[in-house]
C-alpha cells in the first residue's frame, strides 16, 4: 500500500492511500464512518497491521465521495511530523568523498589552499575514523522542519553552497527495543525517500568542532520526505532498490540502496539498543555514493529543481528558492 498525506480544497491534511497511481482514497473519511477515525498518518502507523487490513477492506468497498483524483489534491509530506528523525552515514564512497570535499572547502578559506590540504592530509584528517567501520553512526534531525513533494525549500540567508542528499528512509511501526539484525525489519512500517537539504558552507565551518551538523542542516523546510510511504510488505528487498538523483532533469547518479557499511537491519538493531523506537520514528540510511553535489563540489542555485527517485516508491521533487 502507498500511503500519503493530502489536502483537498480548503480541507485539513488527512491520510490517504493511492489507487492505481491516479486516485487517492480518503482514509480519514472512510474510517470515521466505520468506527474510530484514523485522522493522521501517525494514527495509521500506530494502528499497525490490523489498521492496514481495515483500510484495505474499506478500499475494496470505497464510496465515490471517498476517492479523489490525484490531480485534484495536494500531496504533503506523508509523515508531516515524524516522532523522531535519525540520519545515518552508511555509504563509504559518500563518506570518503564528503570528507575530501570538506577539507577542500576549509583549505580554500586559507591563504595557501594547497599547503593547507597537505597539512590536513599529514594530520590524518582525510581518513575515516575507525569507529565508523565498527558501528552505525547518525545524527538527530529536526522533525518540525519537514516538507513534502513539490514544496519549495528556502535557502538559509547566509548559505551559498546548497546541496541535496539522496537517501532511503524507514518509518518505524514500533514500539520496539533491543532488536537484532534478524528481526529488525519486522519493526519497519514502511519506506520513503528522504532529502536532508544541506548548507555545505555553514556545515563545513561548524563541524570543525567535531560536534555534528547544526545550522548547516537545521532550517525550516530543510527535511523533505515523500512522496509516499510504501508499506513494508510491498518491498521485496530494501537493499536492492534503484535510486536516482536528478537536478533540473539531468541525471546525477543511478545506484542501488544496498552496499552500506552497515545493513538496514543492522542499523535499525543498533539504534534500538537500550532505546525504544516509537511509531513514526524515521531513520534515514545515509546518502549513497555520488548521491549529493558535495562530493564533486557542485552545488545548487536558487530555482534549481531536485528530483530523487527510488524504485517502488516514486519521485520526491523539490525546488530551492531564495529567502524572501
Amino acid at each position: 500500500m502507498k500511503l500519503v498525506t493530502f489536502a483537498h480544497g480548503q480541507g485539513a491534511p488527512r491520510p490517504g492511500a493511492l489507487i492505481a497511481e491516479d486516485r487517492v482514497f480518503d482514509i480519514m473519511a472512510a474510517t470515521a464512518r466505520d468506527g474510530e477515525a484514523l485522522g493522521d498518518m501517525l494514527a495509521v502507523i500506530t494502528a499497525g497491521k490490523a489498521g492496514l487490513a481495515r483500510i484495505a477492506r474499506l478500499m475494496e468497498a470505497a464510496r465515490d465521495e471517498d476517492v479523489h483524483a490525484l490531480a485534484d489534491v495536494r500531496l504533503l509530506a506523508p509523515l508531516p511530523r515524524p516522532t523522531q528523525i535519525r540520519d545515518c552515514g552508511n555509504y563509504e564512497k559518500h563518506v570518503r568523498q564528503a570528507i575530501a570535499a570538506a577539507m577542500q572547502l576549509r583549505a580554500n578559506a586559507t591563504a595557501d589552499p594547497a599547503a593547507t590540504l597537505e597539512t590536513f592530509r599529514a594530520a590524518g584528517l582525510f581518513e575515516i575514523p575507525p569507529v565508523w567501520f565498527e558501528q552505525p553512526l547518525y545524527y538527530k534531525g529536526n522533525p518540525m522542519t519537514v516538507v513534502g513533494p513539490d514544496a519549495d525549500v528556502v535557502r538559509p540567508r547566509s548559505a551559498r553552497l546548497m546541496d541535496y542528499e539522496l537517501e532511503l528512509a524507514v518509518v518505524i511501526g514500533g514500539p520496539a527495543k533491543d532488536l537484532t539484525p534478524d528481526n529488525a525489519l519486522g519493526a519497519v512500517f514502511g519506506y520513503t525517500i528522504f532529502n536532508d537539504f544541506s548548507a555545505r558552507d555553514i556545515q563545513s565551518r561548524e563541524t570543525q568542532f567535531r560536534f555534528g551538523p547544526a545550522k548547516g542542516k537545521d532550517f525550516d523546510t530543510g527535511n523533505a520526505i515523500g512522496p509516499c510511504i510504501v508499506t513494508a510488505d510491498e518491498i521485496v528487498d530494501p537493499e536492492d532498490m534503484v535510486m536516482i538523483a536528478r537536478v533540473n532533469g539531468e541525471e546525477k547518479v543511478r545506484t542501488i540502496s544496498g552496499g552500506g557499511q552497515h545493513s538496514i537491519a543492522g542499523t535499525i538493531a543498533y539504534i534500538s539498543r537500550d532505546e525504544t523506537l516509537h511509531p513514526g520514528d524515521l531513520i534515514a540510511m545515509g546518502t549513497v555514493g555520488d548521491g549529493c553535489g558535495y562530493e564533486s563540489l557542485t552545488f545548487l542555485s536558487d530555482g534549481d529543481v531536485v528530483e530523487l527517485e527510488v524504485g517502488g516508491i516514486g519521485v520526491l521533487r523539490n525546488r530551492v528558492v531564495a529567502p524572501s
